[in-house]
């Protein structure tokens, strides 16, 4: 069967209306189908679902915008005013009018109602392996509302389709609500899916796992969040790649460390007019180096450009350094290499997720489509997230310190012998950032953990979530208000 990453499209299913006819004439239109009479047979449903999974490869922004949100990089580019809705986060001076925040709630929010669309419909005929499809239309509904209220705090909640007049209707809910929609959706598709993806590329039991046990430590329920993790560390396939410098490779996607992957391919390219369009990963030809000639690599436009501060968060001898962060003045200077300078140059680049070369037949669109899967939740994550619900929760500090060790040992680093709980906190926190270096995860790491402040620009009771696009807000007629501090 093919790999989801070959066979995913644009599909706008919210209203699929098809007829035939050169002009308005009196005749019977040949094929007519919308919405209310869809759902007729497995086809149907597995082709809606394929729409919803659509909406991930959207989600390169949320990883792009997360990291220069953070300190582990700067916006970069090619100047102060090159996308500046990146440049204002990065600055921590982002307002409602922010085009590319809003780009996060409204594609977000597009995947949401095309997992409500399948589940609204789920009792609508029968056939062999529908449940499979509605637990991952589930996990893929608590996935989206998971990067919802992580961005934006509570937000309205609804089983089926959102259509006009639901922004004056229904309240934005509580973020303990979504969280139980998301526990609730997350729980069922545990509970109908395998560790075994019925292809290449779809959620499965470990999936639902490690997002539910995120979705608790995210919550400070420390207990659940360790049932759930150990449950799957325990019980899936998934184990640690031993060559780190293999796996954000081609040879490196959906192998044994991927718990999930947001797959992406080089055949269909979009440009900057429809950016989400694309079925490539954009955010990797805008980490690209700048004006590059030279092996391995191709050009792109110079943003997320690492710190120094987040290169000197790694140990010496530590094998992750040189896979995360590309020094691109060593790099020339051992290779022959030419580059461009853009905006805030560091000198470093995210190496895990820049362009390679790519073949001949690929899409030639400006480096928009690059075919990099997104790692969205690696069995590392979910170690070192289970060594911190042990450790913070009080729960079991020696196996916390067995699971930052088996993380580290990978990375050829000496064992650490802790004994104190708040210093092994530190410690478990400082490996998530170098082990998650330009994935995406950061901010939302030093948010939750009461250390925003390391963030320059930082406002505390306010930056913890970004705001609800302004005209949401009006749309709503004040039936939904703005976060705190905007």
């Amino acid at each position: 069967m093919k790999n989801l990453k070959n066979i995913l499209m644009c599909l706008v299913l919210s209203t699929l209306v098809f007829s035939c006819g050169d002009d308005f004439v009196d005749r019977e239109p040949v094929y007519n189908i919308d919405s209310e009479n869809y759902f007729n047979g497995e086809t149907d449903y597995y082709n809606a679902l394929i729409g919803a999974y659509d909406l991930l490869q959207a989600s390169y922004v949320n990883v792009i915008l997360g990291e220069i949100a953070s300190n582990n990089s700067l916006c970069g580019g090619e100047s102060a005013n090159d996308v500046i809705g990146f440049q204002q986060v990065d600055d921590m001076i982002h307002t409602p009018v922010n085009s590319n925040v809003k780009d996060i709630w409204n594609w977000m929010f597009a995947g949401v109602n095309r997992a409500n669309y399948i589940l609204e419909f789920q009792d609508k005929t029968d056939f062999e392996g529908k449940q499979i499809i509605l637990g991952e239309a589930r996990f893929l509904r608590a996935y989206y509302n998971f990067e919802l209220v992580k961005w934006f705090g509570g937000i309205p909640l609804k089983e089926t389709r959102f259509v006009t007049g639901d922004e004056i209707n229904i309240p934005r809910s509580s973020v303990s609500e979504v969280y139980a929609l998301i526990e609730s959706d997350l729980e069922f598709a545990i509970s109908n899916l395998s560790y075994e993806a019925p292809q290449i590329g779809r959620a499965t039991k470990g999936s639902a796992q490690a997002l539910l046990g995120k979705a608790f430590l995210y919550q400070k329920k420390y207990t659940e969040a360790v049932a759930v993790f150990e449950s799957l560390i325990n019980n899936g396939p998934y184990d640690l790649v031993q060559d780190y410098d293999t796996l954000f490779e081609e040879i490196g996607e959906n192998g044994i460390e991927s718990v999930f992957e947001v797959q992406y391919t080089d055949v269909e390219g979009a440009g900057f007019g429809c950016l989400q369009c694309s079925e490539g990963n954009v955010a990797v030809g805008f980490n690209g180096i700048r004006n590059y000639t030279g092996p391995e690599f191709s050009s792109g436009f110079s943003f997320n450009v690492p710190t120094q501060e987040a290169a000197d968060a790694f140990e010496d001898g530590d094998l992750r350094k040189d896979v995360a962060i590309l020094d691109i003045e060593e790099w020339a200077q051992s290779t022959g290499a030419t580059y461009g300078v853009g905006y805030e140059h560091t000198g470093f680049f995210n190496r895990k997720y820049i362009p390679r070369t790519r073949s001949s037949d690929a899409q030639n669109d400006l480096n928009l489509t690059n075919p990099n899967n997104y790692r969205s939740i690696r069995f590392a994550d979910v170690l070192l997230m289970a060594a911190e619900a042990n450790n913070v929760g009080g729960i079991n500090n020696a196996r916390a310190l067995s699971y930052l060790n088996r993380v580290r040992s990978r990375a050829g680093l000496d064992a650490l012998s802790v004994n104190d709980q708040e210093e092994l906190t530190n410690l478990i926190y400082n490996e998530r950032r170098v082990e998650l270096l330009g994935e995406g995860h950061h901010f939302f790491d030093l948010v939750r953990t009461g250390r925003g402040s390391n963030i320059t620009g930082f406002t505390s009771n306010k930056n913890e979530l970004f705001p609800i696009p302004l005209e949401e807000i009006e749309f709503s007629n004040g039936n939904w208000t703005q976060n705190q501090g905007y």
